[in-house]
């Protein structure tokens, strides 16, 4: 294929910096615990393995599902607060979309964070309404690694999976989206732990910044004809 005719993009780590405020999250309820915060440096890396792995970082992994439950309520409760006091997009990504605006190709969202979350950020960054499909974590019974969310982006987008690519910055957006038989591109500006390797994630292509996707038509031309 030489042609992409939509591109679907992870959310935290590959469109949206959120770190600072997920971050901001679990240091005030450590904060609040008596407990000393974790270094931003420390907690940026696993800020895309979810809510879960926020909380175990920060309290530990010895945790009965009760405490684990309520934990992670409070943070979800906590990050909620301050949705997007500094969250951004990543510099560039702004000129990436509006190239995609700009060449009539569609986009769209697929992310595991939950509706109730990705809706409101996603208003705060101008973001609202621009996007073709947004997939949220609990839109369907299944989230990313499984292919489902991705399946059904495409299908709303009545395009082929073969005709799409996903942009991620965590190993299981590469395994969802080769399951959906999507061309995969692994973004190594998102948050990824120093002992992990995007290289090894077998994505079709590997990009270091996202003026990599500029100009948008020759972009995907040359991230699907290298296929």
């Amino acid at each position: 294929m030489a042609h992409a005719n939509a591109i679907l993009f992870d959310l935290d780590g590959t469109l949206v910096d959120t770190a600072p405020d997920l971050a901001g999250a679990l240091a005030s309820m450590m904060l609040e615990d008596g407990l000393e915060s974790l270094p931003f440096e420390r907690v940026r890396p696993w800020v895309s393995w979810g809510a879960l792995s926020l909380i175990r970082l920060g309290y530990g992994t010895d945790l009965d599902a009760a405490r684990v439950a309520t934990l992670r309520h409070r943070f979800l409760a906590c990050y909620e607060a301050g949705l997007c006091r500094e969250s951004i997009l990543f510099p560039g990504i702004g000129e990436a979309l509006a190239a995609l605006d700009a060449a009539s190709i569609r986009w769209g969202i697929v992310t595991n964070k939950p509706g109730w979350l990705t809706e409101p950020l996603l208003a705060a960054l101008g973001l609202g309404g621009r996007a073709a499909t947004v997939i949220s974590g609990d839109t369907l019974p299944y989230a990313k690694p499984h292919p489902m969310p991705l399946l059904h982006a495409a299908r709303e987008l009545s395009m082929k999976p073969a005709d799409c690519v996903y942009v991620g910055d965590h190993a299981r957006d590469i395994e969802a989206g080769r399951a959906a038989g999507m061309y995969t591109v692994a973004a190594s500006w998102g948050y990824i732990p120093a002992d992990d390797d995007p290289a090894a994630w077998r994505a079709n292509r590997l990009i270091h910044a996202p003026a990599d996707l500029i100009p948008l038509a020759d972009a995907l031309h040359d991230l699907l004809g290298a296929a």
